[in-house]
């Protein structure tokens, strides 16, 4: 603990400077009435003649307007504290309407009036969240694309037109440039602590906002336009993200011991992670997350740093250099080409955790969405919450000295422990192929349980042929299953029925189980999952073609409204179901069988690498070809027969030149 009682701030000293000492340099007392007019709208020329800028090339001069800016935003912090709530909504809560987060504006005036540290960062890191959301929306009214970046946000010319250039340059002075306060980073980061982050700076982002609010009125009046607030992001299959129990008041309890006694915690964070536990009681589920993540990145900074022998790097880095953040901190190499050394201390499982929870791209992408305002803040989902938290606690955990702990302490943490160590990624591309794999196999399934015609109607109609070409298909299936046979779970084929037997939902499962490494997965590796993915898709959508018009023209059939070529159309229809359905599980199957030997794909030299996504790629043609002929528009079902027949041969021709990655990995 000596270590970490001895990290007295996470900022660098000249950032340290910037936040916490430039903008109290300069002592004179500034009247409100500058920059605020009778009927309480804000000033805007008053406040934009603080900005200074450099004689060389008329850019922002960060350093002196802040300085000059410092005694400006006392003077506001003191007036919004002489402000009864009653007053401050009356006069300003229609400003910040423009934000669709009223509420959270109107929460940040009730935590300046007591100034309590942490509730101040806090406050600041859903207000910036909150506004860079609204700028978003606003850029729209001008732009097609909205920045990424809050920085590039702020800079652009879109903003520029509708607030003026003056006013975006005080905006940049708090947030959005590595030269300025950049208050939104240095907390959404990790590098500051409570006690650093003035409360001025929060009293004044609150009043530009409204601010910001009168301009815009005045805009959308001019023009006769409409702010169009976009939609907030929604979580869906929650039941995805299920990792950890549900997190009861012991498991808490221990929880707030824990955070005193874990390694992991920086003691100068300390007020962050007893606050958001605090929080995740008290159902304020979304405080508790922002609260967290940051406090995840500063101890895997602190981790990283150590194990990568890189002490400088848990400080934030000048505007000119890298900050260390999970970007890369979450990478496999370091910026100067070694390898991370984090992923082998955090090992696999949680490294898999964060990558889900944060990077993949589908993924909920935690931070980044509550960050950039895209989360509703006052629905976000407990089941969220409570696997991020849960994460933490295991992390905690593994960084305490375990004789601290009795032994029915250990008992309630174990089953956390359990479930983190078992973890396996559920968003990376591979998880999501197994995925979909597992559920185009379950509505194949459903095939069976089709309602058809009776046999004895079907052989009335005369000119229907096709039974012994069908035949010829499900034969030519049966044989590439027996030759597949080796590369299968044991005891999984029966020789008298290939088909049934093996191409079922079961198998599909348990081969799906087979744990495939996606941490780094290379690069041809997520080339080939693409593919396969691509096929899976197709896949699904003809069976989904299938199953909604085989039901269509049953009832058709049984109404007798069917003319005389749409029944022979949907008898052939009923024919071709039956080879389409082994076909079709024979394509899922071999997804799966390459699934699990995808890593053997770096094997391959370059020419053979080639040739094997060749392959692919006319299985995926096959695929493609077959939601065209399989819609309601096209119906034209002889066609699949002859589709079918060439890719099997294809198929068939690759398998017993043993090219595909099975035959590698054996």
């Amino acid at each position: 603990m000596a270590l970490l009682d001895s990290v007295t701030t996470c900022l660098s000293q000249p950032v340290h400077y910037v936040i916490c000492k430039l903008g109290f340099e300069k002592k004179d007392t500034y009247d409100i009435n500058n920059i605020l007019s009778g009927n309480g709208e804000v000033c805007w020329q008053s406040v934009a003649e603080h900005v200074c800028y450099l004689e060389s090339d008329q850019s922002v001069d960060y350093i002196k307007s802040i300085h000059s800016l410092g005694p400006v935003c006392e003077s506001v912090n003191l007036y919004l504290k002489s402000l009864t709530k009653e007053q401050f909504v009356i006069q300003y809560a229609s400003w910040f309407h423009w934000t669709n987060c009223t509420e959270v504006f109107l929460e940040v005036f009730d935590v300046l009036q007591y100034a309590q540290a942490t509730e101040v960062a806090l406050g600041l890191m859903k207000l910036t969240s909150c506004l860079e959301r609204a700028l978003g929306d606003v850029y729209l009214l001008k732009g097609n694309d909205c920045p990424f970046l809050l920085r590039d946000l702020l800079a652009s010319d879109q903003l520029a037109d509708i607030f003026g250039q003056a006013v975006m340059n005080v905006l940049r002075v708090f947030i959005g440039s590595p030269y300025g306060l950049n208050l939104r980073n240095v907390l959404w980061h990790g590098f500051a602590s409570p006690q650093e982050i003035p409360a001025k700076y929060c009293a004044m982002l609150l009043f530009l906002t409204a601010g910001l609010g009168q301009l815009l009125q005045t805009y959308l009046l001019q023009t006769k336009c409409g702010l169009v607030h976009r939609p907030y992001v929604i979580f869906v299959s929650l039941e995805e993200l299920d990792a950890f129990p549900d997190l009861n008041d012991e498991i808490l309890s221990i929880a707030e011991e824990l955070v005193k006694q874990s390694s992991f915690v920086l003691k100068i964070m300390l007020p962050f992670w007893i606050t958001a536990l605090t929080a995740f009681k008290q159902s304020k589920y979304a405080d508790s997350v922002i609260l967290l993540l940051p406090q995840l990145e500063v101890g895997l900074r602190l981790l990283f740093t150590t194990t990568n022998k890189c002490p400088n790097r848990l400080l934030t880095a000048e505007s000119s250099a890298l900050y260390t953040t999970f970007d890369e901190m979450l990478a496999k190499h370091l910026d100067n080409e070694a390898v991370n050394q984090l992923p082998v201390v955090l090992e696999e499982p949680a490294m898999d955790f964060l990558w889900d929870i944060l990077n993949h791209q589908e993924g909920p992408r935690i931070r980044d969405r509550l960050s950039h305002g895209e989360i509703n803040l006052r629905t976000f989902p407990r089941e969220v919450a409570n696997q991020i938290v849960g994460f933490a606690i295991t992390i905690l955990y593994r960084f305490s000295d375990e004789d601290v702990f009795s032994l029915m302490e250990h008992m309630v943490i174990k089953p956390l422990m359990n479930c983190a160590s078992c973890y396996r990624s559920r968003f990376h591309p591979i998880s999501r192929l197994k995925k979909q794999v597992l559920e185009c196999m379950k509505s194949i399934h459903l095939w069976p349980e089709l309602p058809t015609v009776p046999e004895e109607q079907v052989q009335i109609i005369k000119g229907l042929e096709g039974n012994a070409e069908a035949n010829t298909l499900i034969l030519m299936v049966s044989e590439i299953v027996s030759q597949l046979h080796h590369y299968m779970p044991r005891n999984c084929c029966r020789s008298d029925d290939p088909i049934n037997s093996v191409l079922t939902e079961r198998l599909l499962m348990e081969l799906c189980d087979t744990r495939i490494c996606t941490l780094y997965s290379p690069r041809p590796v997520l080339e080939v999952v693409a593919v396969l993915r691509k096929i899976s898709t197709q896949c699904h959508q003809v069976s989904q073609q299938v199953i909604a018009g085989a039901g269509l023209r049953y009832t058709q059939w049984v109404n007798k409204t069917l003319r005389s070529r749409q029944r022979h159309n949907y008898l052939r229809m009923l024919n071709s179901i039956k080879f389409l359905s082994p076909a079709l599980r024979l394509i899922l199957l071999l997804i799966t069988l390459e699934l699990v030997s995808v890593h053997s794909v770096c094997k391959k030299n370059p020419f053979d690498y080639q040739q094997y996504l060749k392959f692919l790629k006319s299985v995926l043609q096959y695929t493609e070809n077959l939601v065209t002929y399989t819609s309601p528009e096209k119906n034209k079902w002889d066609e699949t027969m002859e589709l079918t027949n060439k890719v099997l041969i294809k198929i068939r021709k690759i398998s017993d030149r043993k090219l595909m990655l099975m035959h590698l990995a054996t």
